[in-house]
């Protein structure tokens, strides 16, 4: 199938309110502008010179969300690209997007990302550790927290993902009854090409595909860079 034959077939299944954000890792402008045609309104990017390349081909109904690892020399020139960050995983990070926002006049909409599984070489809090730093991260003026962001550990078994995605919308659901000022537990970001139907089964309410809807990354397309 096209690029826009999938997007239209994935929106298809989807149940109501579940929101469908395109990983845009690597693609072209004419790729991506396939996918916005056939429907896609939030665009992913893993890689802030990524986004800066493409973005401004795309109008305002277009958002764009970053969904990579965000080193804190590229949260300046994020602010000026992002709707929202999915990848805040520290009270650091939080701060440089607080300060970086308030020099622009501008708040922005994060999401906590939550190392579900709990692996040493991935990004993401700790699960003990995220209500707290939701509480932290709710005095800064200029960054609203809205939700809760999780990868789980790397399987092709989609079953595999299911403990880590209920743990995480456990811990959503904690937050959210917390009434934390300032915070809104409005999104819950789980699930990827193979596992997006088992994260939407629990809970999720907003996916990142990329794989099934662009195909596979050739191998000359792919960077390493940030």
């Amino acid at each position: 199938m096209s690029i826009a034959e999938t997007v239209r077939s994935i929106m298809r299944e989807l149940p109501a309110g579940v929101q469908l954000v395109a990983a845009a890792k690597t693609r072209t402008v004419e790729e991506i502008k396939e996918a916005v045609g056939a429907g896609i309104r939030i665009i992913g990017e893993n890689y802030v010179q990524e986004a800066e390349k493409v973005r401004d081909a795309f109008g305002s109904d277009v958002k764009w969300h970053f969904i990579g690892s965000l080193q804190k020399n590229k949260v300046k020139k994020a602010v000026e690209l992002f709707d929202m960050i999915e990848t805040v995983d520290s009270f650091e990070l939080a701060s440089e997007i607080n300060k970086r926002c308030a020099a622009a006049g501008r708040t922005m909409d994060v999401l906590i990302e939550v190392n579900s599984g709990s692996e040493d070489q991935k990004s993401g809090a700790d699960p003990v550790s995220v209500r707290s730093l939701a509480e932290n991260i709710a005095r800064l003026p200029n960054v609203k927290i809205m939700g809760l962001m999780t990868m789980g550990p790397f399987s092709e078994e989609p079953e595999d993902a299911r403990p880590y995605f209920r743990s995480t919308r456990k811990l959503f659901e904690e937050i959210k009854n917390s009434n934390i000022p300032g915070v809104e537990m409005r999104y819950l970001s789980m699930g990827m090409t193979a596992s997006y139907r088992v994260a939407i089964e629990e809970g999720a309410n907003m996916i990142r595909i990329g794989t099934k809807i662009f195909g596979e990354r050739a191998l000359k397309n792919r960077t390493d860079g940030k």
